[in-house]
């Protein structure tokens, strides 16, 4: 594929716009200087003499001069000027209407940006800006970050789960930054969903005495937070649980219930596997190498066994790792009044136990069976987790979505994937929302990802693909948003939701500058800003898009 210059497309320069705009006003309380601010006035004079006529592109992105015009009635407004505010929401209320309008005529019906919140945006005028640059580029839905990485984003004074909250600063204690944000996005005609993490509960869960035996293990006795320290699976931070625990269903639905009492549109539920391993160790072929060795999840696959046969063996191939000709043998004479062993799913011809075949020549099948089981009984823990999960959204009326990685759920020769993600047998009343990450210099690695979905899926209004990539700008390997937008319009268009991994690539300084409370650069290189050499989101956030 021949990607479009960011001149042909006509987006390169609006994607520099947003990032240069009126950045030298007030952002967040800061003070003007007299020049400064009597240049302001002017030109808010100016703006409120003639109000400025929204358009947009067929991105449903708005125009450079209405965002410029915007932006600076916004920051004239924050400082008093009680006419820049007036205009500032009338030309607000003018772009909402457009975006809505060609949202409902363009492709995708529905374009979704997945957003990480921070203590800063409590600031006075952020989440405003925040808000309004979101709108800017097309967007009438947005992913809000509720937990992750082992922190919820509840106020701190009203915070009944087992994590922290993301806002600690005193001063903000009460301020409810999940609630004002929906609210922000509501009032400028988006969806506001709340995204949580699944069964990664992080690093300050697994640090507490009484919730390390919550995590999940592996027969060789580790947690998968001591697999992560040690650089075998994913971020240290990762901390995955064992999905049979009762206190890790507990914790959550308690989380959950906290997070959906904010009333958000809808529901996200990420990490919805087990870790995902290096090397070798990224494809599981040994029971040992399942994460199904924690007290609760052992037990429960032992209670899978519908005869005292079948219980035993399923204990002596999870000690082991494999069975033996003796172990069948022992089983056998242990239990001399019982036919053939039996579980959940294993239902033989009835044989009396005096007709039972050698040892020997049962004890491959028998051992194949096992490892057959000890799978699904992984997988399940999984399925059930989500389900128990996503219930009170479902219950709430709110639309339900699982996030997860199009081949996560792959055989591979003998075993399987590690991360177990067998998206396929998720509740069917649940969205899909593949995550087609793929990098192959175009868009038909990730176009293949979703169609891959779609083949299983079937219904495509359920089906709503996260893709990564920066409007504009072809990034390591990875198509332009634009490209990837226009691929997938022609190999899916019966798709109607697209969203986009993440705000933060966008623009990774304004990013920044939320993160760490800065106030926006005065003056912008704008030569640097028009020929893209300036930082990228990878250099800035050091990471992947990889929920």
């Amino acid at each position: 594929m021949v990607l479009k210059t960011e001149k042909e497309s006509g987006y390169g320069s609006y994607h520099r716009l947003w990032q240069r705009t009126i950045q030298g006003f007030l952002l967040n309380g800061f003070l003007l200087s007299s020049a400064t601010t009597l240049a302001m006035t002017l030109f808010v004079q100016g703006a409120t003499t003639t109000a400025a006529k929204a358009s947009v592109n067929r991105f449903c992105q708005v125009s450079q001069s209405d965002v410029e015009t915007k932006e600076s009635l916004r920051v004239a407004g924050l400082q008093g000027d009680a006419a820049a505010q007036q205009q500032y929401r009338t030309l607000s209320q003018q772009h909402i209407a457009e975006v809505q309008n060609c949202r409902q005529t363009q492709w995708p019906k529905n374009q979704a940006i997945w957003l990480r919140l921070y203590q800063c945006d409590l600031q006075p005028g952020r989440l405003d800006a925040l808000m309004d640059r979101i709108v800017n580029l097309g967007y009438n839905q947005v992913y809000l970050e509720a937990f992750s990485n082992g922190q919820v984003l509840l106020p701190k004074n009203d915070n009944p789960t087992n994590w922290p909250s993301v806002v600690q600063a005193d001063q903000y204690a009460d301020r409810d930054l999940l609630a004002e944000a929906i609210d922000s996005a509501r009032a400028r005609g988006m969806d506001a969903y709340a995204w949580m993490f699944t069964m990664n509960f992080g690093y300050s869960y697994g640090q507490r005495s009484n919730r390390r035996q919550v995590l999940a293990r592996n027969g060789f006795g580790a947690d998968t937070l001591e697999f992560a320290d040690q650089g075998n699976s994913g971020p240290s931070e990762d901390a995955f649980i064992d999905p049979y625990n009762r206190q890790a269903q507990s914790d959550y639905a308690q989380m959950v219930r906290a997070v959906l009492a904010r009333r958000p549109d809808g529901a996200l539920y990420d990490y919805v596997r087990y870790p995902r391993l290096t090397g070798s160790a990224s494809v599981v072929s040994n029971v040992r190498n399942l994460w199904i060795y924690g007290p609760a999840a052992n037990q429960a696959l032992v209670n899978r066994g519908t005869n005292n046969k079948g219980k035993e063996l399923i204990r002596r191939f999870l000690q082991r790792g494999y069975l033996t000709d003796s172990d069948v043998a022992q089983v056998d004479s242990l239990y001399p009044n019982e036919g053939e062993p039996l579980w959940q799913s294993r239902n033989p011809p009835s044989v009396d136990p005096k007709d039972l075949a050698p040892a020997s020549a049962r004890r491959p099948g028998l051992q194949e069976e096992l490892w057959r089981l000890s799978v699904a009984h992984a997988i399940q823990g999984v399925v059930d987790f989500l389900q128990a999960g996503a219930t009170p959204a479902r219950q709430a009326g709110m639309p339900a979505g699982a996030v997860f990685f199009p081949y996560g759920n792959r055989s591979i020769g003998s075993g399987y994937d590690a991360r177990l993600q067998h998206w396929n047998r998720f509740p069917n009343w649940m969205d899909a929302h593949p995550m087609a990450y793929g990098t192959c210099g175009n868009a038909s690695c990730i176009v293949n990802e979703v169609q891959r979905v779609l083949s299983i899926r079937g219904n495509a209004r359920t089906v709503k693909p996260a893709i990564a990539g920066v409007w504009g700008s072809a990034r390591s390997n990875r198509p332009s948003l634009e490209a990837q937008m226009d691929a997938l319009q022609r190999a899916a268009p019966q798709l109607e939701t697209v969203s986009h991994w993440s705000f933060s690539w966008q623009d990774a300084e304004f990013d920044r500058e939320r993160k760490f409370c800065q106030p926006s650069a005065q003056r912008p290189d704008l030569d640097i800003l028009r020929s893209g050499n300036r930082m990228t989101p990878d250099e800035t956030l050091g990471q992947t898009p990889a929920p």
